[in-house]
């Protein structure tokens, strides 16, 4: 007999849906799988047959089972296929109506005696089911939070194959979860650090703040000890909260990799990705034998903070080159080529010199002007370009230590930040730019028009310190953010002198 089940499949963070196609035949035992199954998806014949066996059901040896996932010119990958598979066995025999199969859409990996188990890419494959506007979805209990993101679709719950087949049977059924996004929106605006710790550095915090409100990559240049992992760790907390579309996209990308938490199902605050300087290539832009997302996409809609940048592999900085101006990475293969959205703030932190003292008086420096150039010379200078400040951040005095009062908190620049967001978001309604870092030469000529003194100021500095193209754009983008915090429509050469002075490694040149 021939029985089908709706299943799915995660392409890059998008899903497909599947057809599981059970014929059950009498004859010499055997089990096949067909349909470009990986390895994970042919071992689920052992983990099928014990389920089935270990929750109650007769399951003959002496049965001729073929498997069918189609479209068959996809591959399948993962465990998810198990709770299918079974329930499609289960329905060939008979001990399954078959009224229902169409009707919902099933994933889960089992356990040898029958537990549904967690499983990667819920949230994909409910967005596919509600697309298809099936009438609910059956996923482990585990994923089920995840899958409630989509509230057009029914989620039920299922912590064992018997209670699918009751529920199947109408015999029994099962409660459908449901999320409370705005709770989960307002528990993220909840941050456990704030600006208000970091003591002095008052320049090092208004160029993050600029590089919030515009969108902007930032580079923090400073000695060891002076707080720039701590500024970088506050970033998040002063970028404009994360919208449910971004959160949505955001959720896709860890759902793929089963990094969403159990009790949260959406990621509702910005990411911040800190990987350690050894990451290889693979690790940072994805990529492997089955493509995974890497670091830049798991901080996408986020913050990426590389510390110690130099101590980075070259070849692995200059893979950033490309998803730093397209937004998205492209993994190709022999088979397929996967594209994983990769749009995040980069705020990079690193030593003057090898030593890390050069220029701070209290500390003398060992380096010579040799090896100050080699250790600069590891980050490129492309790379340096598409980074838009670089702002320096010296050690900070005990005054400054242990001055009692209160910095500004984050909760005031973010209001600030909010405001130039929406001066942004207007100017750019009829585009697909989201901030002023995302500008391209028709909207610097439209929108980053200057005055003569403004012209001599930029000759100036580009004759003197040899910028190039490139970075004399990013003068224009961060002079026009600086702008949009003052409410200001025209750009001033105090705006363009304050975006000059966040080019400290141009200046040293």
């Amino acid at each position: 007999m021939l029985a089908t089940v709706l299943s799915g499949t995660v392409i890059g963070i998008d899903a497909h849906l599947v057809e599981v196609e059970v014929d059950l035949r009498q004859g010499m035992p055997f089990f096949a799988i067909v349909g470009l199954p990986d390895p994970a998806v042919k071992e689920s014949r052992e983990r099928v047959k014990s389920a089935i066996r270990n929750s109650g059901y007769l399951f003959s040896a002496n049965h001729r089972v073929t498997v069918n996932l189609a479209p068959a010119d996809i591959k399948k990958e993962g465990p998810a296929f198990d709770l299918p598979i079974a329930i499609g066995l289960l329905a060939a025999m008979a001990a399954v109506k078959r009224t229902r199969l169409r009707d919902y859409l099933i994933l889960g990996e089992l356990s040898l005696e029958g537990r549904i188990k967690r499983t990667t890419g819920a949230l994909p494959v409910a967005l596919a089911a509600a697309a298809k506007g099936l009438k609910g979805i059956l996923v482990p209990r585990a994923n089920a939070r995840e899958a409630a993101v989509v509230k057009e679709l029914p989620v039920f719950p299922c912590e064992h194959l018997s209670e699918v087949v009751a529920f199947l049977n109408g015999e029994a059924e099962l409660p459908r979860v449901e999320l409370d996004l705005q709770a989960l929106f307002r528990r993220a605006a909840v941050h456990r650090v704030d600006f208000s710790d970091v003591k002095g550095q008052e320049h090092a915090k208004r160029a993050l703040e600029v590089a919030a409100a515009g969108g902007h990559n930032a580079l923090l240049i400073g000695p060891p000890g002076s707080g720039k992992a701590m500024l970088a760790k506050r970033l998040p907390t002063i970028l404009p909260d994360l919208g449910f579309e971004e959160a949505l996209e955001t959720t896709k990308i860890y759902s793929v990799i089963g990094q969403v938490k159990e009790k949260e199902g959406l990621i509702a605050k910005r990411p911040f990705r800190s990987p350690h300087h050894t990451v290889s290539d693979a690790g940072l832009i994805g990529g492997g034998a089955i493509p995974r997302p890497g670091e830049i996409s798991l901080a996408h809609h986020g913050v990426l903070f590389l510390d110690e940048l130099p101590e980075f592999k070259k070849h692995v900085l200059e893979v950033l080159r490309q998803p730093l101006e397209e937004g998205t990475v492209t993994i190709a293969r022999a088979a397929m080529a996967l594209t994983y959205p990769a749009r995040f703030m980069l705020v990079a932190a690193m030593n003057p010199c090898p030593c890390g003292y050069l220029g701070d008086p209290m500390h003398p420096c060992a380096c010579t002007p040799r090896q100050v150039a080699q250790y600069r010379s590891r980050i490129s200078g492309p790379l340096l370009d598409r980074i838009d400040l670089h702002v320096e951040v010296p050690a900070v005095r005990y005054r400054e230590l242990s001055d009692e009062r209160s910095g500004e908190p984050s909760e005031a620049i973010r209001e600030r930040v909010n405001r130039a967001r929406t001066i942004q978001a207007k100017r750019f309604t009829d585009s697909k730019i989201f901030c002023n870092a995302d500008m391209e030469t028709r909207q610097l000529k439209k929108w980053c028009q200057i005055d003569p003194a403004g012209h001599n100021l930029l000759q100036h500095c580009v004759d003197r310190l040899g910028m190039s193209a490139r970075a004399h754009a990013r003068i224009l983008k961060v002079a026009r953010t600086v702008a949009d915090l003052e409410g200001s429509e025209k750009i001033t050469s105090a705006h363009l002198s304050e975006a000059v002075n966040y080019r400290v490694l141009d200046r040293a040149t």
